[in-house]
């Protein structure tokens, strides 16, 4: 992938994850009785941070001190 295609994808896994923050918490706050489907954003949203840090170690190359 080119560095334009990573930041791409970049952006649109961090707005997702913050989509998904927003869904979590409008569940929550609405005092949703279904904790399941809590727990299931919960952890795609851990899975999308994870996608998240590997595109930015693409992004970042590495400094050799």
């Amino acid at each position: 992938m080119t560095e334009q295609e990573l930041r791409k994808r970049l952006e649109a896994l961090r707005s997702e994850h913050r989509d998904l923050d927003a869904a979590i918490h409008a569940l929550s706050d609405a005092g949703s009785v279904d904790q399941l489907q809590i727990a299931r954003l919960k952890k795609r949203k851990l899975r999308i941070r994870d996608q998240i840090a590997v595109v930015e170690d693409h992004l970042i190359p590495d400094i050799i001190a």
